[in-house]
């Protein structure tokens, strides 16, 4: 027969059970509230969402804190490897608009809401005071708005992704506060303005996707700074200015991507010798001078695309003693001279070199 000591336990450890299983009566509400703003038909998503369970235990897409009951993670993405999306046999489509009950989720670390293709409206500025925040990602959607100005009250933040929506207005000013951030992708939206001048506050950057906006101005000198920057994709904007020669000097920057905007000037010759830089795609510019003859044992180039400029004078000899070079194309420039002979040339079709102005060899069909 138990003691009554024992049964006391029991009854202890029973009531902390259920604690850690309750979803929190204010979060569920929000979460209610959040949900009642959203549309799913395809997947049935929200057949989960149930008053009479827990959201911490039976809701799609939700976590929580074991020991809370808070609502720590909201993680719905419309293209996933996730079994339902399987079973429907199709990618999910969502529409309506992110409510404002959502920042009542004074706990939450994630709020992913992508890829579901309709959903509209703008980012509820209350978003800004969830301070445990460090994913916010919104990308695929058709959001309209601005970025939220004080975007930078959440210090947290590693991850903020609004790719592929309609969003407008300028980078904020106070985005160069998020010291922790990481990952920033605002590609495919109509964007303005310049990139902030204390852009490279950000340290902790490895990856910045602007492409696809409507951004002007020069690449701020600040950036030079961001030692952990590995990818930098500025492409398909309106920047001006030259490449600036300390772009070379970037010790980890492997995928620069500026094609498609309106730099002019040389190209450095520091950036082509870099040899951490795996991809580099500088077309469509006003680029000027010669190709830098710069190229070495140690240059590994997954892709190199210089094509669509002003480029003159010959193809560097230097690009033989490349370690590898898959894809080149210095097309639709003003370049002359013999096409060198061997490695990497003899696996590169005609037009890889096509409109210049007087090259010749193979694999082009005009003889030397």
């Amino acid at each position: 027969m138990a003691s009554p000591f024992s049964s006391l336990l029991a009854v202890v450890f029973i009531s902390v059970i259920s604690v850690v299983r309750c979803c929190s009566p204010k979060d569920q509400t929000a979460l209610n509230a959040f949900k009642s703003s959203l549309s799913e038909p395809n997947l049935g998503i929200f057949n989960t969402w149930s008053e009479n369970t827990d959201c911490c235990k039976e809701w799609y897409g939700i976590s929580c804190d074991p020991d809370s009951g808070r609502v720590t993670d909201i993680s719905l993405r419309g293209e996933s490897e996730d079994a339902i999306f399987q079973k429907a046999g199709r990618s999910g489509y969502m529409s309506g608009s992110i409510d404002p009950a959502v920042c009542d989720l004074t706990a939450l670390t994630s709020l992913v809401l992508a890829d579901w293709k309709g959903i509209t409206g703008e980012i509820p500025p209350c978003i800004t005071s969830l301070a445990s925040l460090r994913i916010l990602d919104l990308a695929g959607n058709k959001i309209t708005g601005e970025i939220p100005a004080e975007i930078g009250k959440l210090s947290k933040l590693a991850v903020l992704n609004l790719a592929e929506n309609q969003m407008s207005g300028e980078i904020p000013a106070s985005l160069t506060s998020l010291i922790e951030l990481k990952h920033l992708e605002l590609t495919e939206n109509g964007i303005t303005g310049v990139i902030p001048a204390d852009f490279g506050s950000l340290k902790m950057l490895s990856r910045v996707l602007l492409g696809r906006n409507e951004l002007t101005g020069s690449i701020p000198e600040s950036i030079s700074g961001m030692e952990r920057l590995a990818d930098l994709d500025l492409s398909k904007n309106h920047i001006e200015g030259p490449i600036p020669e300390w772009m070379g000097n970037m010790k980890v920057l492997s995928l620069l991507n500026l094609d498609c905007n309106s730099l002019t000037g040389p190209i450095p010759g520091s950036l082509l010798s870099n040899s951490g830089l795996d991809v580099a795609n500088l077309s469509r510019n006003a680029l000027e001078g010669t190709i830098p003859d710069v190229f070495g044992s140690k240059t590994y180039l997954v892709s190199l695309d210089l094509s669509h400029n002003s480029l003159s004078g010959r193809i560097p000899d230097s690009l033989s003693s490349a370690k590898f070079v898959g894809h080149l194309d210095i097309s639709h420039n003003k370049l002359c001279g013999r096409i060198p002979t061997g490695f990497p040339f003899d696996h590169l079709e005609a037009t890889s070199f096509s409109d210049n102005q007087c090259l010749c060899g193979g694999p082009l069909t005009t003889s030397c």
